[in-house]
């Protein structure tokens, strides 16, 4: 049995979708540029192609709400 504090994903119930791991390759593209404010994120997902869920660009309230449902 492998200790489950040493497991990167010990939290995952399930593999990331495409979409999940899309939104989270542009996260960390953001980041690693320097980008730490929700404003520039937004602009950063908005700029990649990524489409929002609902297909519309990405706002800071469309990004807050991706989040709390993923984090669901």
């Amino acid at each position: 049995m492998t200790d489950r504090y040493l497991d990167p994903h010990q939290a995952r119930q399930r593999t990331p979708t495409t979409y999940e791991d899309l939104l989270g390759d542009v996260i960390e593209r953001a980041f690693a540029a320097g980008v730490h404010d929700l404003a520039g994120l937004v602009e950063r997902l908005n700029d990649s192609g990524l489409a929002s869920p609902s297909g519309k660009a990405w706002t800071e309230a469309i990004y807050r709400e991706e989040m709390a449902a993923l984090g669901a």
